[in-house]
């Protein structure tokens, strides 16, 4: 798989240092000419992480804001119960992980794997659950042991993305909307049980009455489906907080052009396109163009910055003003994910 044309900053700069909150940590870039992210590090040993946060929350939700993702490092976390508590400390109660679109684990309390694709695989960035109505504001990642080449985290800011985007684009994408199609069955892709966390098809209805969600239970020795749900979602986002627009979706990602040209060809000889496991269409079920995902798809290679984890790292993002990713990697990683802070978008 080729790798995208990203930005690679490998070490911290020490220029432009800001000494504060009682000269206990100092604030650096990765690079002078990026502000994404910021970079935050103790200035004494065994300064906890958890701690000096619940101490400096009004500082920390300024910065994001600003930078649109903070790198806390060296603060030497050791587990994910600290990872846990960092968050708690910010931000309250972890989400559960519902509806969800790729495989994870369960680690401890709402803290999970990060997205389980094989590690040759680059997972493509995106802002999390924008394929959805309700999403997280925050998500934070906790590198535990960092892979023994690749398996970085690229980011990159969503309002520069939209900026970049062709205005003919943008006004389509307004106008119209994305509709989401998944078609969940036995052995492909997710189960409609993994996504929704349950075993009861009166929970899932539940839950797609709530979240807007449209579903056909199908008769799997006729279609080899059992569920199929669609659902009309935002191409673009307004922040609550800063109130700017940023490129928030994940059509790029769900749609049948995103996947290697031999597995699409595969899926496509074995299934009609509205039984795909999952694709995007305009939010009136029209096809999506092929080359205009495909642009968009550039301008968020070409924004993406990507550094080297060091174990031990917390990276914090505002999950509307940053999207994030996965390099493909060599040998075990170990990145584990919380989220907080629930938003869902007016239905006006």
């Amino acid at each position: 798989m080729t790798k995208p044309n990203i930005k690679q900053l490998s070490s911290i700069s020490r220029k432009s240092v800001n000494i504060s909150s009682g000269e206990l940590i100092q604030t650096s870039y990765l690079q002078p000419e990026f502000s994404l992210p910021l970079v935050v590090q103790p200035n004494f040993d065994n300064l906890n992480l958890a701690i000096w946060t619940q101490n400096n929350r009004s500082w920390i939700e300024n910065k994001i804001l600003e930078h649109g993702g903070i790198l806390f490092r060296g603060f030497n976390v050791k587990d994910v119960a600290e990872f846990q508590q960092f968050i708690q400390a910010l931000s309250g109660d972890l989400l559960e992980y519902s509806y969800r679109s790729t495989p994870r684990n369960h680690v401890s309390g709402n803290i999970y794997t990060s997205t389980e694709y094989p590690a040759n695989h680059f997972i493509p960035l995106h802002n999390e659950m924008s394929y959805s109505r309700t999403w997280p504001l925050k998500i934070a990642f906790f590198c535990i042991k960092k892979a023994e080449q690749g398996g970085e985290t690229p980011i990159v800011d969503s309002r520069k993305v939209f900026a970049r985007i062709n205005p003919k684009i943008k006004e389509k994408f307004l106008q119209k909307g994305v509709m989401y199609v998944r078609n969940y069955g036995v052995g492909l892709d997710l189960s409609w049980q993994d996504v929704f966390n349950t075993n009861n098809k009166l929970d899932v209805e539940t839950y797609c009455h709530q979240a807007g969600i449209e579903l056909e239970w199908r008769d799997t020795e006729t279609s080899g489906f059992s569920l199929r749900t669609r659902q009309i979602c935002q191409a673009v986002a307004q922040h609550p907080q800063t109130s700017e627009i940023v490129w928030f979706n994940q059509a790029h990602l769900f749609h049948i052009s995103s996947l290697d040209s031999i597995v699409r060809a595969q899926l496509l000889s074995d299934f009609s396109t509205e039984d795909l496991p999952r694709n995007a269409y305009y939010g009136d079920g029209s096809v999506i163009e092929d080359s205009i995902l495909d642009e968009i798809r550039e301008i968020y290679w070409q924004e993406a910055i990507v550094f080297p984890w060091q174990e031990g790292d917390v990276l914090l993002l505002d999950n509307m003003l940053s999207a994030h990713g996965r390099m493909p990697f060599q040998g075990s990683r170990k990145v584990v994910v919380g989220m907080a802070e629930e938003y869902k978008i007016s239905d006006g």
